[in-house]
């Protein structure tokens, strides 16, 4: 018998229907607070750079353009170390403890910014902020999966995102009429809420469960999924696949099911950076002022942070309909067009004075010079749309989606360590390219900068075409199956526990 249904969806449909899925997402809601940490720590730079580099500003913390470089990408170098030790603390302490531990770096780095007095103190604040993010990138969509049930996941998975895009506006629209130190001590608040509301959680039923803690592991996963659900079935599921499982050790690697899925996954977090993403958020002002946006840098980012929300919303309930590889598909075109198009606004020269021949010299100078502000005002407004086609493209695709595929493509037996990788890998990506970005455009301007993505965005085409599996409606244990029997595309079911393409 060969037929499309993906693994354990007959045992388990009559227990599904008995799901209540209340407390998942108070759960979920509280750990994505990370999240919106992250998300608000990350480009916080964005509204506060033009006071450090202003002649105004306070002698101890002004900046220069190496010195802003600095402010703008040592965060991401923060998150790297971040995810490094999100690699130990996630098998040693559990997803849960990991997050909440990121409240620490988190209320230190803000509290040093909002009390700076020399720019080490601004720096080193910044620092601790990303080794916050980078800690809540490695452990929030690994909890979030865990906990999660395969109806669900999709959506759910796409709420780190989320969250993080909201933590974004929110800066944005704070930065318009809050000063810069109260943006920072506003910043510390979502870390607080997030430890207080998660000591109420349940921990992973699966971390529970590899530690052989059974029945705190069916208590978690009955107030997970409520008190009418039947947990024998998935606990079942969840210890056969632990059971199944061996440490893993260097020599393992060379095998397909442990190489191919954190070679993906690392090669998604790469690419994702790599599209320009991280430098264009945390510069988005300045890059708009040096693009001669007609609008105010700081309404042009409002505007972009709305757009992201809304999108990610939008890739979040087509997450699990459409599935991964379109909306990467999509996200993916969306991000060449629009960057296409500002490599080649960015190599533009200004078109020359309208020159118009006429008896009448008034009517002449008055037509000439309306001709060329409505010509300007146009003009001026494609650098704006074509980053809020950028931004739109990559919230509904490569922002939320490699965060999701992160979570459920990563083997099991070392999905803890290998996502702390993964972050590492992207954060030391983000910086590497953070801090080159803005040299490059003080020696390029922004054509080389944009060109460069361009290109990338290409490359995602192509990984997304090869590489990257569909995992909608597949369970945890399923994807996994999948990387063991080395198939190239769909799972199907030929055996109750054997799985071939």
């Amino acid at each position: 018998m060969n037929e499309e249904a993906p693994l354990l969806r007959r045992r388990t449909a009559t227990s599904e229907s008995q799901i209540s899925n209340s407390r998942l997402y108070l759960a979920v809601f509280s750990a994505v607070l990370g999240n919106f940490s992250f998300g608000y720590s990350l480009v916080y730079s964005s509204p506060v750079l033009s006071k450090f580099k202003s002649p105004d500003a306070d002698p101890l913390l002004r900046m220069d353009t190496n010195q802003a470089a600095w402010f703008g990408s040592i965060y991401s170098l923060g998150a790297a170390a971040g995810g490094l030790g999100a690699m130990l603390l996630n098998d040693l302490i559990g997803r849960k403890m990991s997050i909440m531990m990121s409240a620490l770096p988190s209320a230190a780095g803000y509290t040093l910014m909002g009390g700076a007095v020399n720019l080490w103190m601004l720096h080193v604040g910044r620092f601790l902020t990303g080794v916050a993010g980078g800690m809540t990138a490695a452990s929030i969509p690994v909890y979030i999966s865990e906990i999660s049930h395969k109806k669900v996941r999709g959506a759910l998975g796409s709420c780190p995102q989320i969250t993080a895009v909201f933590g974004t506006l929110t800066l944005y629209a704070l930065g318009l009429v809050v000063p810069w130190r109260w943006l920072a001590v506003a910043g510390s608040v979502p870390a607080v809420l997030m430890v207080v509301l998660l000591v109420f959680m349940p921990s992973s039923p699966r971390r529970l469960l590899s530690l052989g803690q059974e029945q705190k592991a069916e208590k978690a996963l009955r107030w997970l999924r409520g008190s009418n659900y039947n947990t024998n079935i998935e606990l079942s599921a969840i210890k056969h696949s632990i059971n199944t499982q061996v440490k893993i050790t260097w020599s393992q690697l060379a095998m397909p099911i442990y190489y191919r899925p954190i070679l993906i996954s690392v090669g998604m977090r790469f690419l994702q950076q790599m599209t320009g993403i991280t430098p264009i958020l945390v510069y988005l002002e300045p890059i708009f002022a040096k693009s001669n946006v007609s609008l105010e840098p700081r309404y042009a980012a409002a505007i972009v942070g709305v757009v992201r929300l809304f999108s990610v919303a939008v890739a979040a309930s087509l997450m699990d309909r459409a599935g991964r590889k379109a909306l990467l598909y999509t996200s993916s075109m969306l991000m060449f067009l629009s960057s296409l198009t500002l490599t080649m606004i960015s190599h533009t020269t200004p078109c020359p004075a309208v020159n118009i021949t006429t008896l009448n010299h008034s009517l002449h100078a008055e037509m000439g010079s309306t001709l060329q502000a409505s010509q300007g005002t146009a003009v001026s407004l494609i650098p704006l749309i074509s980053t809020v086609v950028f931004i739109f493209g990559y919230a509904m695709g490569w922002g939320p989606i490699t965060w999701l595929l992160m979570s459920e493509v990563l083997p099991l037996v070392a999905r803890g360590v290998a996502s702390g990788l993964c972050v590492t890998v992207s954060w030391v990506t983000a910086f590497a390219l953070t801090h080159a970005f803005t040299h490059l455009v003080d020696i390029y301007g922004l054509y080389v900068p944009y060109l460069m993505f361009t290109v990338v965005c290409v490359f995602c085409l192509l990984f997304n075409a090869v590489c990257i599996p569909e995992t909608r409606k597949r369970s945890l244990e399923e994807i996994e199956n999948y990387f063991r029997t080395g198939r190239t595309f769909t799972i199907r079911q030929n055996h109750p526990s054997v799985l071939t393409s």
